[in-house]
């Protein structure tokens, strides 16, 4: 009989080809779960992520699940992932989940935060994880900008995939931009997002920063539905899926 797991995992995406498994690369966070946990079980195994990183996106703290038949507990699973994986991944905790529970199905909405730096040059020890953008921006503009982009909208502007069938639409409950001295943080809240869709409202915010522009102009950003609207997409290094967020009795074991 299987039982369900749900894993919490850190991971630095820098050297990674993303979250999801392909055909072209074993280099991939699903990836490497999937090799130890099938060595663990002596068959294939299927991990599933709650959101697929790009490329060179970073975690603090991505949810999965898994169904296995060891006789494991949660605590000897945490100290097997954690001593065959590759150091740049990171199991922060594992829990018996209930057995319908699914981390993408379930996922009750996504917390990612976009960091950058405005100074000329970056730190040596960030450069991996911030955009070097080396330009003063206008924030108080970027905010003003962010509270058009809050809500339920279209964001097919806002999204990478030109042949999306799929529904569009999605809700961003809160867009929160920080500034300690040259660095800045945009957090951004959502109940789902689109193929590259936080990196592009990133990069649009940071045209309003430029004075490029207008804060007033989302709403045409929104309503044209096409990616040419809006503004370039951001680099991946500086992006970090912050936290998955769930209802307590959708991941209770």
């Amino acid at each position: 009989m299987s039982r369900n797991f749900m894993l919490l995992l850190q991971y630095d995406g820098t050297d990674f080809d993303g979250w999801q498994k392909q055909g072209n690369t074993d280099n991939t966070i699903q990836g490497k779960l999937e090799q130890v946990l099938s060595r663990l079980e002596g068959r294939k195994v299927e991990v599933h992520g709650a959101g697929r990183t790009d490329a060179g996106v970073h975690a603090e703290e991505q949810t999965a699940n898994v169904r296995l038949q060891a006789d494991i507990t949660a605590g000897q699973l945490k100290e097997y992932l954690n001593r065959y994986l590759p150091e740049s991944i990171l199991v922060l905790d594992v829990q018996r989940a209930e057995e319908r529970f699914h981390s993408r199905l379930n996922a009750a909405g996504k917390i990612y935060t976009y960091r950058l730096d405005m100074a000329d040059k970056c730190s040596v020890f960030q450069r991996k994880y911030r955009y070097a953008l080396g330009q003063e921006l206008d924030a108080e503009a970027m905010r003003r900008a962010a509270a058009y982009l809050e809500g339920t909208h279209d964001f097919r502007s806002f999204c990478a995939n030109r042949h999306m069938k799929k529904s569009t639409v999605r809700t961003i409950e809160q867009i929160d931009i920080r500034v300690t001295g040259t660095r800045m943080e945009i957090m951004v809240h959502g109940d789902g997002f689109l193929y590259h869709m936080v990196r592009i409202l990133v990069g649009t915010l940071i045209e309003v920063g430029q004075g490029k522009r207008l804060p007033e102009t989302m709403s045409e950003v929104i309503r044209a539905r096409d990616r040419q609207a809006a503004g370039f997409t951001a680099p991946a290094g500086g992006l970090f899926l912050t936290k998955v967020l769930y209802r307590e009795e959708d991941c209770r074991g």
